[in-house]
């Protein structure tokens, strides 16, 4: 692991075009070389994207592990290239919204697309709280939480640590960084639509935001063309928001996830199985 991270580190001297080109190469032989995660990421396809004709969808799943592939081999900016440096790469629309998550609760909702490491960056204009899943290997773990820390003070959680320690920070006046959008299983979750499937999600963001009154500001980091840096967009914090009925709520988070991903297909986490926990009796799409 410590050879990986020294290699990692000679990546982040590189000019972003060639790291990104560098990226991308490796991207499209992982889609060859790893058969299990090509799979997952096809089936994904085919549930959400029928419209799509296979050839269609397979160019989605190859340009995914291009992006993926580049979004590790970036991270080397964020872990160790000069703060100013990485701020140039970083175009931010229409700006990050600083006096709101500075006026009272705010819960910052970061999908899962493939440069969410970016929208944390963009987000550190003050201290934040996130949830962070401990490494068995200690130097990668210590490299990991170097690169969250090191834009300024931030509270790390563990999923193991619950909710109230996330309560704590909303009131103490610490935005929250959340990305609830993967498969946990049926714990703390509701079977809501995605892509019209019905798909085991976290309603953990709007109890949040009803118990903290907690704005919610959706945030959605991709990559600018022609390697020229990421774009982060902050939109308008949700009116309204949850409203009485958690589940609707959280369908109303799946709905405007699904739209950004119609935006950037490419760029979303499709190797996940976010489909993996199914209602009873329903077989598995991943055998």
């Amino acid at each position: 692991m410590r050879i990986l991270i020294a290699f990692l580190w000679l990546l982040h001297w590189l000019p972003l075009p060639l790291l990104g080109r560098i990226g991308n190469a490796v991207g499209w032989l992982m889609y060859y070389a790893i058969p299990k995660r090509r799979k997952i990421a096809l089936t994904n396809l085919r549930l959400c994207m029928p419209e799509l004709s296979e050839t269609e969808r397979v160019a989605i799943a190859k340009r995914h592990f291009m992006g993926y592939s580049r979004s590790i081999l970036e991270r080397s900016l964020i872990w160790w290239a000069p703060i100013p440096r990485l701020r140039k790469l970083i175009h931010i629309e229409p700006g990050v919204p600083q006096a709101e998550m500075e006026s009272g609760p705010t819960i910052l909702l970061c999908p899962h697309f493939v440069c969410l490491d970016v929208a944390g960056v963009a987000a550190r204009v003050m201290p934040l709280s996130t949830i962070y899943s401990p490494q068995k290997n200690q130097p990668f773990d210590d490299l990991l939480r170097h690169g969250r820390e090191r834009f300024g003070p931030v509270r790390l959680f563990t999923r193991e640590d619950g909710i109230k320690p996330i309560l704590r920070a909303l009131r103490d006046g610490l935005p929250y960084f959340m990305l609830p959008d993967m498969d946990f299983g049926e714990k703390d979750a509701a079977f809501v639509p995605f892509f019209g499937i019905p798909a085991a999600t976290l309603t953990a963001l709007p109890r949040l935001a009803a118990a903290t009154k907690a704005k919610v500001i959706p945030v959605v980091a991709t990559f600018l063309p022609n390697y020229q840096g990421y774009r982060v967009v902050f939109y308008p914090a949700w009116d309204d928001y949850p409203g009485d009925d958690m589940v609707e709520a959280t369908r109303r988070m799946n709905a405007f996830i699904e739209e950004r991903v119609r935006e950037n297909p490419a760029e979303y986490f499709w190797t996940h199985k976010r489909f993996k926990t199914r209602p009873d009796g329903e077989p598995s799409f991943y055998q």
